[in-house]
């Protein structure tokens, strides 16, 4: 997880996942694997990336607390119109917030656009399962990075899985198989998703 980020020019997730993740997280190469801080570090340098890629939260409602450790360190927020004013109000002014969309859902073209405007080409995602279901639905995911782990969840009151909220009908995204890479008991899978934009 740490080398993609350190790949990226732009880290985009959904408000879900920030408040999922709990108020310290950060989306840098550093905060998931911080041995390998000065490899990172020298990769971006190499690659000619910012010191760190650039947090991306979509939001609707706008429904972000302005206490949250990654929103001080200057996330840029895509929001709806009627989210953006009050959102400028509650988040830290590190915090850059854009209304891109009159309405909920925000379109994924528009999203894209905003990051392409900005000069950021390499993008991950990490969720949530409704953003990237969205993603997957408008073609915008080209790979796929999935990790097998060996842990069994069983929590009857949640829903687990990568998209939800998106229903593709009977048709199914495919994929091909281009990796696989095994630590320990864990699978590291990178797929190509067909399609793609």
């Amino acid at each position: 997880m740490g080398l993609l980020r350190a790949f990226a020019d732009a880290v985009l997730v959904g408000a879900g996942t920030v408040r999922a993740e709990g108020l310290r997280a950060l989306w840098t190469p550093e905060f998931i694997f911080p041995v390998a801080t000065e490899a990172f570090a020298s990769l971006r340098e190499g690659l000619k990336r910012n010191k760190t890629p650039r947090l991306v939260i979509v939001t609707a409602r706008g429904e972000l607390d302005p206490s949250h450790r990654a929103l001080q360190e200057g996330a840029l927020v895509l929001t709806t119109t009627a989210a953006a004013s009050h959102l400028r109000r509650a988040l830290p002014t590190a915090t850059e917030v854009r209304a891109i969309s009159q309405t909920a859902p925000i379109d994924i073209d528009e999203i894209f656009a905003t990051l392409k405007a900005d000069g950021h080409r390499t993008i991950l995602t990490e969720g949530g399962p409704q953003l990237f279901g969205e993603l997957v639905a408008r073609n915008r995911v080209d790979e796929l990075f999935l990790t097998v782990s060996p842990r069994l969840v069983g929590q009857p009151d949640r829903s687990y899985g990568i998209i939800r909220g998106v229903n593709f009908g009977r048709t199914f995204k495919g994929a091909r198989l281009l990796s696989a890479r095994r630590a320990d008991s864990y699978l590291f899978l990178r797929y190509t998703l067909e399609n793609a934009a």
